[in-house]
């Protein structure tokens, strides 16, 4: 009977006509990709991690939409502390505990690159664009990045961004609310592209204004077909594509400007210039970090701010420390009196070494909000993790929330302590990265954040409301399941301001 009915279809199929022969070969192949792989639970070998109980890839669906839950929800299922799954023919090991957090960071085979790469989806692979930047033009872009947060282009940054903030704050009116995680970000964003483009770029408001928002469709582009599924023309991939072009001819056409005019300046842009870099490694450096850079840092201020709109205790501690730099480090005679030029003329030492109430702040909102998860790819020898192996060519995550949010180490995990003492296990904390792979850009990011929340705590009185002007109950929490700003849920957190009597 079923070798008729197969019979019947094949011959129904060879008769129809050749759109139809298509459409229905693109139905059969996503039946098979969506349906066809479940999990393997049949002679499993001791040693390797147990599969994620789920018939077919929908149910990894939220690994790229609800990360958090999906992670948490497959170590309570497996009860086992590595579990793994597929993503077609790729092998993704998930693991956690601090042997496993050990052995994630230490292992130097486990590569950030090649894990990010597949797994996050940020940017699409176009060829010319993002599809040649080896390991050798990646190792150079992050020796340029050291070279930009030398001593003297810092101190010298220190103006600028303190400028970016008095004109965007300016635009925000004497009194007001606001989203937070819209407008914060924002500002970051803006001074990110000031410390990390060209002068031309970030002195100019809309064109700042449309690279945020081209990469704001880089992020709401990622899908799990987007990642799953590269090669297949979605809308969702095109926007994407679109997207990377569009900013690759802004970046491009700078760089471009830059060479031919022969006009110096005093930015990033010229010492990338000046290093006689080749012109892909330039645009890589732009593109890529302008994306980390204000996504990371972007995220920490918002968040920093609402915590200290909501914590007067720790506020008022930030604020005597920021007056007690002014009162020691006073501008010129010459100088206005306005509160950007008296921050300006504290030095990058002082900003560095002289705050520990704002390093203890800006360490606990790493903490308890930046819901990363480390993306890695085996490219050595099979390892062993808890006596399973991880084979190669595997991709291997760990995510944050295993450290930062274990109650074991930190205590009422979900609440802002900037007090809190040091934990002493190995990789118990994970602000910055871990083992080989930390954030090579801390320090600009460090000095940025001090100077968006002094500019922000001294320019003006503001508490964090809800969608009513009531002070929140709960105080908003951040949502892990946001991978990118990590924000409440909307409409939940509002930051109502009122200019303080200093002149921004």
């Amino acid at each position: 009977m079923y070798t008729v009915g197969l019979q019947s279809a094949a011959d129904a199929f060879l008769l129809s006509s050749f759109k139809a022969q298509v459409v229905l070969a693109l139905f059969v192949l996503f039946a098979l990709l969506v349906f066809g792989h479940g999990s393997h639970t049949d002679d499993i070998p001791d040693q390797t991690p147990v599969f994620l109980p789920g018939p077919h890839l929908l149910a990894i669906a939220p690994f790229f939409q609800r990360r958090f839950e999906f992670l948490n929800d497959g170590f309570r299922k497996t009860g086992q502390k590595l579990f793994q799954f597929n993503m077609l023919r790729e092998t993704v090991i998930v693991v956690s505990g601090e042997t496993g957090r050990k052995a994630f960071f230490a292992n130097r085979s486990f590569d950030l690159t090649e894990g990010f790469k597949v797994l996050s989806g940020a940017i699409p692979v176009v060829k010319g664009v993002t599809s040649d930047l080896q390991t050798r033009r990646i190792a150079l872009i992050h020796k340029r990045l050291a070279s930009v947060q030398k001593n003297d282009h810092l101190s010298y940054l220190i103006a600028p961004i303190l400028e970016d903030c008095r004109r965007v704050m300016d635009a925000w009116g004497v009194s007001g609310t606001f989203d937070p995680f819209d407008k914060i970000y924002e500002l970051l964003f803006q001074t990110t592209v000031r410390c990390l483009a060209s002068e031309g770029i970030a002195s100019d408001p809309a064109l700042v204004a449309r690279l945020k928002k081209l990469y704001d469709i880089l992020d709401s582009g990622t899908t799990p077909a987007t990642v799953l599924l590269p090669w297949l023309p979605g809308p969702s991939m095109l926007r994407k594509l679109w997207a990377t072009k569009q900013v690759y001819d802004i970046v491009a056409h700078a760089v471009d400007s830059r060479v031919q005019g022969g006009e110096s300046q005093n930015d990033t842009l010229q010492m990338l210039v000046d290093a006689q870099d080749e012109r892909l490694v330039i645009v890589g450096f732009i593109m890529g970090l302008l994306v980390a850079g204000a996504r990371a840092t972007g995220t920490t201020a918002s968040w920093l701010i609402t915590f200290l709109g909501n914590t007067s205790e720790w506020k008022d501690k930030a604020i005597f420390e920021i007056e007690q730099l002014i009162a020691m480090y006073p501008p010129q005679a010459a100088q206005t009196s306005s509160l950007s030029s008296h921050l300006a003329s504290i030095p990058l030492q002082a900003w560095e070494a002289e705050t520990p109430v704002l390093d203890a702040l800006i360490h606990e909102t790493l903490r308890i909000a930046q819901p990363h998860t480390a993306m890695r790819r085996n490219l050595g020898p099979d390892a062993v993790i808890d006596s399973k192996t991880i084979p190669s060519g595997a991709y291997v995550v760990y995510p944050f929330s295993d450290v930062h949010l274990n109650p074991e180490l930190y205590p009422d995990p979900w609440k802002f302590d900037p007090s809190r003492e040091e934990v002493k296990t190995p990789f118990g904390y994970l602000g910055w990265g871990g083992g080989k792979t930390v954030c090579l850009g801390q320090r600009l990011a460090r000095l940025e954040l001090k100077l968006v929340t002094s500019m922000m705590l001294l320019g003006f009185r503001y508490s964090i409301v809800d969608s009513k002007g009531a002070r929140p109950d709960p105080a908003p929490q951040p949502n892990w399941n946001d991978i990118l700003l990590c924000r409440p849920e909307k409409g939940t957190c509002y930051l109502a301001h009122e200019k303080s009597v200093l002149s921004l």
